[in-house]
């Protein structure tokens, strides 16, 4: 793996965790139709008033790169016999009323049962796969997700989904304060722009989390050095 010079440099990398265990868990964030999808949600939305250049980094990158890359995941975990767990944006009620100030203050609601609270078909669970619903940015805030993790014996969690830098960094940030090993999957990751991209992988690289790319992750879980390539 290449080694990249960070803001946080300054501070002890630790080694990485261990991946290839009954202890660690595949984590997606909001890999769903309101808001990874084009036909569907914001990015409809945005495209429909004429912002479609806007959204075009975020789109390709979550078409070419995201979903191949958490299928790669995917496929890898569930061969091991390990945890594949999904979070997504979506309101209790109909109307919205339990949505936390920051989604009611940007106006952000997916109802219950809609398509746009579904899970991208491509990489949709399987079987009882965990699914959580959150209505804020944090799923460590949102969702009983801390009390799951402690049950199921997962203390490294392996995390991919968007926005990197806002659902994605509040994931991570919370999992390592309180006490799991994160590995940050950077090409199972996606902002709106290249530039927010890189500033949030090295916000996190080493301090929050070990950087990695789903391909390092495959090998570390199979032993197949072949599946870095």
């Amino acid at each position: 793996m290449v080694q990249r010079t960070s803001p946080h440099s300054h501070h002890r990398s630790a080694p990485g965790p261990e991946i290839r265990s009954a202890a660690t868990a595949l984590l997606t964030i909001d890999l769903q139709y309101h808001g990874a999808d084009r036909g569907h949600g914001l990015l409809k939305a945005r495209i429909d008033s004429g912002e479609a250049s806007a959204i075009e980094y975020f789109a390709s990158r979550v078409d070419e790169s995201v979903i191949p890359a958490v299928r790669r995941l995917q496929d890898a975990f569930r061969s091991n016999g390990m945890e594949v767990m999904h979070v997504k944006t979506e309101s209790l009620t109909l109307d919205g009323r339990d949505r936390s100030l920051t989604a009611k203050l940007h106006g952000s609601h997916v109802p219950p049962g809609s398509r746009e609270g579904q899970i991208l078909d491509d990489i949709a669970p399987v079987g009882d796969e965990i699914v959580l619903a959150k209505t804020c940015p944090g799923v460590f805030n949102g969702t009983n997700i801390e009390y799951l993790l402690r049950n199921l014996g997962i203390s490294t969690l392996v995390v991919g989904g968007v926005v990197t830098g806002s659902c994605v960094e509040a994931a991570v940030r919370d999992a390592s304060d309180k006490g799991f090993r994160v590995v940050l999957v950077e090409d199972a990751t996606a902002s709106w722009s290249a530039d927010m991209q890189s500033a949030a992988i090295e916000s996190m690289r080493g301090r929050s989390a070990t950087i990695m790319t789903s391909h390092e992750v495959v090998e570390r879980l199979t032993g197949d050095a072949s599946a870095g390539h």
